[in-house]
């Protein structure tokens, strides 16, 4: 049996004087189970243009996490902004908030975490921000700090760290 690419518990295990664990237990969704790149931010509150706005941008394999306040209300990503994470190269999106189309978002390449799944979405455009640290989950994600998920965790680190075989 093959090791996976990463593991969260040996990464913690090999580094956890430096990694910092994300408390939130996420649900898992899209085809990537285990993902992990430089992170970019976006703040915003039941409102899923700048979502949009941020995935529109080329991902460069980097991983988006947004900080959706841990809002119940609505879903603040679905398949069609899923699918543009795809088309510009982001390898997953970490989401503190809802997600809908889960169904849709689980055939594409892409890794997805998030608090859960609604039919509901936001119709309201609300003040975002973009590029700027996040806090959730007992951490802060910093623009170019290296996430790494797998089923387990959400880990985060100041700098990329090496992969063993």
């Amino acid at each position: 049996m093959t090791k996976p690419l990463i593991c969260t518990a040996d990464l913690y295990d090999e580094h956890h004087k430096t990694l910092k664990i994300c408390e939130t237990q996420f649900r898992c969704f899209g085809q990537r189970k285990i993902f992990f790149g430089p992170c970019h931010t976006v703040t915003t509150l039941d409102d899923h243009v700048p979502v949009l706005r941020a995935l529109e941008q080329p991902g460069m394999g980097r991983v988006l996490v947004v900080d959706g306040g841990g809002s119940m209300r609505v879903g603040i990503m679905g398949d069609r902004l899923a699918e543009k994470g795809v088309r510009n190269s982001w390898c997953g999106v970490i989401i503190n908030g809802l997600i809908r189309d889960s169904q849709a978002i689980n055939t594409l390449d892409l890794g997805v975490r998030a608090l859960g799944t609604t039919a509901r979405r936001g119709w309201n455009p609300i003040e975002a921000t973009e590029g700027t640290p996040v806090k959730f989950g007992g951490i802060t994600f910093a623009p170019g700090d290296w996430v790494y998920a797998d089923r387990d965790c959400v880990i985060v680190s100041a700098k990329e760290l090496p992969l063993g075989e």
